[in-house]
């Protein structure tokens, strides 16, 4: 009888990253998953893919190149992750519902000074460049 605790590589929602970048869901250091998360292929496909490159170059140019990414590239953080709760947070549903009200209105109150300041940031600097051209 399978393990209920562990899941497969089906069982993970299609992702997109902002970047190639190594995945944590991939098979072997995470290239081909960062790469068909990042350009938004099928995983299998891409697998097969690079496993057809590797093939055909040899072996050697291409494993050497696939090790080389894999030492290289980044390792996936939540921040790469595109259009997802993951980018946010890995905090699972059941830790969201254990706030208070008055917890979730400190968050939204920090959050939108957070904002506020950034806006008039950005107006400052608009405003300098406006100053600028009109001397001019």
């Amino acid at each position: 009888m399978p393990n209920q605790n562990t899941k497969s590589r089906r069982d993970y929602p299609q992702v997109r990253t902002k970047r190639w970048t190594r995945s944590p869901r991939g098979e072997i250091l995470g290239v081909a998953t960062g790469l068909a998360e990042w350009r938004g292929f099928p995983v299998d496909i891409t697998r097969l893919l690079v496993l057809i490159a590797c093939l055909f170059t040899g072996m050697f140019p291409g494993i050497v190149i696939y090790i080389a990414l894999g030492i290289f590239l980044p390792e996936q953080k939540p921040s790469d992750i595109i259009g997802s709760s993951y980018a946010y947070s890995y905090s699972s549903p059941s830790d969201s519902s254990t706030k208070t009200n008055e917890d979730l209105r400190k968050e939204y109150e920090e959050m939108k000074k957070k904002v506020e300041e950034m806006e008039s940031e950005m107006f400052d600097r608009e405003k300098d460049w406006d100053e600028r051209f009109k001397k001019e």
